[in-house]
């Protein structure tokens, strides 16, 4: 659970417990008090219960992370994997690390920083990993790769080829059986 969801819910289950209590402290409240003093004195309890929320949430975030986000967070160890260079275009360039041992995750190496991704199944057969703590996507096609950031909806880099994608295409040669008389120089 992020900090963000942590502090949104603290928010919400506070605002419950204002409604829940709201008679009673109308009823226990002085008349006579300003409503300017009122308004002050609700505003800095708001905010000192907010800070308090913020507080526990940040003490236990390390122990509400699971362990699926605790891998996410760490960076992969990549000794022993085989590495995969890709230009992309804009002059981004992306490294993955996979191992023969585990398909089921890569590192992948973006702005001096490597994350853990995971493998998620995909109808179309394109390789798809998302690392959702961070919001990163890479999907590998024949063709191409791809590096999209989920949370800002945008793509990172695009266009992105190894050396064997890089090839340019080698011309193939029709069969005479489709009906398509090979072309004759001169």
């Amino acid at each position: 659970m992020s900090i963000s969801k942590l502090a949104i819910a603290c928010s919400v289950a506070l605002g419950a417990l204002t409604l829940t209590l709201a008679p009673t402290s109308f009823a226990a409240m002085d008349t006579k008090e300003p409503a300017k003093a009122k308004a002050a004195k609700a505003t800095k309890t708001a905010k000192t219960k907010t800070v308090k929320a913020q507080a526990a949430a940040k003490e236990a975030h390390p122990l509400a992370m699971s362990v699926v986000d605790k891998e996410e967070a760490d960076e992969p160890d990549t000794a022993g994997s085989a590495s995969t260079e890709f230009n992309c275009e804009l002059g981004n360039k992306i490294t993955i690390y996979t191992n023969a041992t585990d398909d089921k995750h890569i590192a992948l190496r973006w702005k001096k920083r490597l994350h853990r991704l995971s493998r998620v199944g995909t109808t179309t057969g394109a390789n798809r990993f998302e690392n959702r703590l961070y919001g990163l996507v890479w999907i590998g096609i024949p063709a191409k790769g791809m590096l999209l950031d989920s949370k800002q909806s945008r793509q990172l880099a695009n266009e992105c080829k190894d050396a064997e994608q890089a090839k340019p295409a080698a011309l193939v040669e029709v069969p005479v059986s489709l009906g398509v008389l090979p072309v004759s120089g001169g």
